[in-house]
């Protein structure tokens, strides 16, 4: 029983030395052909482990990274890694706290959107490889008298996500992204993103409050009619007819449920 037990003990200290700063040895049992400690060879290791946790970053959070260059965002991708250790073999699943940790990053803090960005990014992902699911479609809904349109909830589609953003990261997100950039731009005024993948292409598009308030609604369990009170209480002059043009043709709901007995 006592070889498993070293065994573990061997292999917890391997990793936490593989994202700790070099040091002038190895980690215990990591032994050169002669017996001692294989110091050259568990660096290679090391280094190759970090190049390719930068690059799993970078290929996340690749508007983050256009924005702030190459050479600074693996400086702080480094100390990034160094906090916060991938916990998933999957690297696709890694910087989930990425956005929180650049919003606290002090070299970063003159790019205040910066952080929503990445927070974008990361859900532009989730979105991308969430559950298939088909759509909610027209013909689900127009079989409904008024009364029992408005009565319905929508299950939101599983790549549906709804971020509520303290600068127009959305914008600058899309502008990044088709070659637009950001000269003249204004990245102040705080944006509702709705990012949702009809038909497989993960699409961002920006919500203005009342439509933002309707889709909040229904995402959060409330009915139609719920939802549409939300919205024009967030905005009067919501155009009821707009927001279900929008909450069948974003394919962010996937099915309807009557809340009627």
């Amino acid at each position: 029983m006592a070889e498993p037990q070293t065994a573990q003990v061997t292999l917890d200290g391997f990793a936490i030395a593989l994202l700790s700063p070099p040091v002038e040895t190895a980690p215990a049992g990591v032994v050169n052909p002669h017996g001692g400690p294989a110091v050259k060879r568990f660096g290679v290791y090391r280094n190759n482990v970090a190049v390719g946790l930068k690059a799993a970053l970078a290929d996340i959070f690749p508007v983050t990274r256009d924005l702030v260059g190459a050479n600074f965002f693996a400086a702080m991708a480094a100390e990034y890694i160094a906090r916060e250790p991938p916990r998933s073999p999957v690297l696709a699943q890694y910087g989930h706290g990425f956005a929180g940790f650049i919003a606290g990053f002090a070299p970063a803090q003159e790019l205040f959107f910066l952080a929503d960005v990445a927070r974008l990014e990361r859900a532009w992902l989730d979105a991308y490889h969430a559950l298939d699911m088909t759509p909610l479609s027209p013909e689900a809904l127009q079989r409904c008298s008024p009364e029992a349109l408005m009565a319905l909830t929508l299950k939101p589609h599983p790549a549906a996500r709804l971020l509520r953003l303290g600068s127009a990261a959305a914008s600058i997100f899309t502008r990044v992204r088709d070659g637009s950039g950001l000269e003249g731009f204004d990245p102040t005024p705080a944006e509702i993103a709705l990012i949702s993948r009809p038909y497989f292409d993960v699409t961002v598009m920006t919500l203005a409050p009342g439509k933002a308030a309707f889709f909040e609604a229904l995402m959060s369990g409330g009915t139609i009619g719920e939802a549409v009170g939300a919205g024009t209480e967030a905005d009067p002059q919501l155009d009821p007819a707009d927001a279900f043009s929008a909450m069948i043709g974003t394919g962010a709901f996937a099915a309807a449920t009557s809340t009627e007995e």
